[in-house]
């Protein structure tokens, strides 16, 4: 299978979700975490954006010691030489340079001709060309952008040097399939394009994230930018532990696979949660204190005979473990199981008469233990 490359943008794109504010250490200590679960590029933040993210950027810079480091950077000579000396400590340095492409944006909010934007392309990325290891360059509301315009834009980056290309859904408006079109439209309408590696950047404002961000791996995108929790921008950015674990379990349907180590992902996940402040959601997919979770009877009953029967991933892989909560929905045999493994030892009718005490306390709402069921037949 083709390998996909993760370029991990917790610490620029995921810090830019309101009331986060990374200090340089807690980058460092974010960015170590990231090496540990290998992930390949590390987007340490937008070093012209303040005196402090240029110090974000340079303290990740430091703290590892192979991971390719990439800071953000607009058309500009400040914003380029600014990314290069903040960069100046990394093991592997990217610069990430980006311009917007789409009608909207090109003319409401740069107020530039189309001919000068492509310009300024030409003219960045030659000059980050000789500052850095790797450039990319993206091109802002690709998915809103004319296609013949994006493929003169990808064609102009291409020519000045970019080694990664990136057509990103800046405001998460694709679909899955007009996703894959686009990668499919560029490719023919800019052959060039098969000298650099493509790239997906997705925002979940419709929840569509990760399905388009692996549409375009499926179109032949050989790297994903994606944020741990889904952290960023708005509703968020596509989720690394979904990209990663989708990769992993479907590879097949995707022709790729990720090098992350999934041992690191929970370990991960709590770290960024807890330095942001941002909660996971018990619900969220591979991280959620749900995620490995099995409430139902049936489920639980199907999973004691055979955990394939209702989970298909190893919660081992992730450092997890399968849990059977009891609860109102929960059947006799996970009831029996928890018994069991508290020490306990029922003949059948103590057995069903607990089982019976059980589903009434639970019937009246809210967590029960077997402290709860047995203590109420004491009394």
């Amino acid at each position: 299978m083709r390998r996909i490359t993760i370029f991990d943008t917790t610490l620029r794109d995921g810090e830019q979700s309101p009331g986060i504010a990374l200090r340089p250490a807690e980058k460092a200590e974010v960015a170590r975490a990231l090496e540990r679960l290998r992930v390949d590029v590390i987007e340490a933040g937008f070093a012209a954006s303040s005196p402090g993210d240029r110090e974000g950027v340079a303290a990740v810079a430091a703290a590892v010691s192979e991971t390719t480091v990439a800071s953000l950077a607009r058309t500009t000579q400040g914003d380029i030489e600014a990314a290069a000396d903040a960069l100046a400590g990394a093991p592997r340095r990217r610069i990430h340079v980006f311009i917007a492409t789409s009608p909207v944006h090109m003319e409401k909010k740069l107020g530039l001709r189309p001919d000068e934007v492509l310009e300024r392309i030409s003219w960045s990325v030659d000059r980050a060309v000789g500052l850095a290891d790797e450039v990319e360059f993206s091109a802002e509301d690709a998915t809103r952008s004319d296609r013949e315009f994006l493929a003169e834009a990808v064609r102009r980056a291409v020519e000045a040097g970019a080694d990664v290309v990136n057509l990103p859904d800046t405001v998460g408006y694709t679909t899955p399939l007009e996703y894959a079109q686009l990668f499919e439209d560029i490719r023919d309408l800019c052959p060039a394009v098969a000298r650099v590696h493509l790239s997906v950047h997705c925002h979940d404002d419709l929840g569509l994230a990760v399905a388009n961000s692996l549409a375009g791996v499926g179109a032949g995108a050989t790297q994903v930018e994606c944020t741990v929790n889904g952290i960023g921008e708005r509703a968020g950015n596509a989720a690394l532990e979904e990209v990663v674990m989708a990769l992993r379990v479907r590879g097949d349907s995707y022709d790729g696979v990720a090098g992350v180590d999934p041992r690191g992902i929970w370990e991960t996940s709590s770290l960024v949660s807890r330095l942001t402040g941002y909660a996971v959601q018990p619900n969220k997919a591979i991280v959620g204190a749900n995620a490995f979770a099995h409430e139902a009877g049936i489920h639980q009953d199907g999973l004691l005979k055979d955990v394939s029967t209702y989970q298909i991933m190893d919660p081992a892989e992730l450092g997890l473990a399968m849990t059977l909560p009891l609860g109102k929905h929960s059947g006799r045999h996970a009831f029996a199981r928890a018994c069991s493994d508290a020490g306990l030892e029922l003949g059948a009718d103590e057995l069903a008469d607990a089982f019976r005490r059980f589903k009434e306390l639970a019937d009246l709402g809210g967590p029960v233990s077997l402290q709860d069921v047995f203590a109420g037949a004491a009394a």
